[in-house]
């Protein structure tokens, strides 16, 4: 099988020339192609690639910097192996573990094998923590259960791959994408290796861009065929709620209470507006996601294979 090795780049000209060379002497023996995808580098990464790369490699030049999922989507995009491997240009990955991880594909016939960085490398105040935290609020609200979200060291089947509708800051949740789709996944030990040189060009600093997508990851995983399950329940019991109040108002207004200056009046009305929202809301979400399946004639299902008795 053909192998494509899918390498974001990010200010990390020093870290070229050894990259090549690890990758070199992992992957003897087996065919492979280097798609490495320039994220707005402003060093001589860019320069260093056209220098050093091998026959065998290609590299995609963004015009600015657009983040790691995105470099990731474009360098899937243009691969062309039955199997893809994704990792960090940094070094921190080990490309030697690559071989390692097709053979626990192949063997255990698996769709995606995500590396678990054992001994992480980094450090414990900046990365470590926010990290393991992060990964314990994904775990709990998606149910998908894999011990590292953050390593971008992967190993993917072709469709797979081509199939997780990465944006936003989605690569840290490639796990539930995967899921989503209905591919077959587990997780290995790798190696992991301390900055060489730099440093991390996606930090913390994107904690609340990760919190964005894991509220809507959480509502695509639950709600993303049927919009109109989360909006209609909660429409109707807030719609149902403001007219219960209502009723209880008008009543105690029947028997000569004044009900106007009562904040449980506001409530009620507001209410049932919101409720009538929420409902009209879940019908044009139902809307829209006909209109994304019947306009671009997707299915919402994957056939995994076609049996046939003669």
């Amino acid at each position: 099988m053909k192998l494509s090795v899918v390498i974001p780049l990010m200010n990390e000209e020093e870290s070229i020339e050894p990259l090549f060379k690890a990758i070199d002497k992992a992957l003897v023996g087996i065919e492979h192609e280097i798609i490495l995808v320039d994220d707005g580098s402003t060093d001589a990464t860019v320069k260093k690639v056209r220098h050093y790369a091998p026959p065998q490699a290609t590299l995609l030049v963004f015009n600015k910097n657009y983040g790691q999922t995105t470099a990731l989507a474009a360098g899937i995009e243009h691969a062309s192996g039955e199997l893809i491997a994704t990792m960090d240009g940094d070094l921190q990955n080990d490309p030697s573990d690559i071989p390692m991880m097709i053979d626990h594909l192949t063997s255990r016939n698996l769709d995606v094998v995500a590396g678990r960085r054992a001994g992480r490398k980094d450090g414990m105040i900046l990365r470590k923590i926010p990290s393991a935290i992060a990964n314990g609020i994904i775990r709990k609200m998606t149910d998908v259960h894999i011990s590292d979200y953050g390593c971008t060291l992967k190993v993917f089947r072709k469709d797979v791959a081509k199939n997780l509708g990465l944006y936003g800051e989605l690569h840290r949740f490639i796990p539930v994408l995967v899921r989503l789709y209905g591919a077959h996944m587990e997780e290995v030990d790798v190696r992991h290796h301390a900055r060489r040189f730099g440093s991390s060009k996606y930090g913390i600093g994107r904690t609340f861009k990760v919190l964005s997508d894991l509220m809507f990851m959480v509502f695509f995983q639950k709600y993303g065929q049927k919009p109109m399950h989360l909006f209609g329940t909660l429409g109707f019991l807030t719609f149902s709620l403001g007219i219960f109040i209502n009723l209880y108002l008008a009543v105690i207004k029947i028997f000569g209470e004044d009900i106007g200056g009562r904040p449980l009046l506001i409530l009620g009305i507001m209410l049932v507006f919101t409720g009538i929202q929420l409902i009209t809301t879940g019908f044009i979400a139902e809307f829209i996601m006909r209109t994304y399946y019947e306009s671009q004639n997707k299915k919402p299902y994957i056939i995994r294979e076609i049996v046939v008795k003669k």
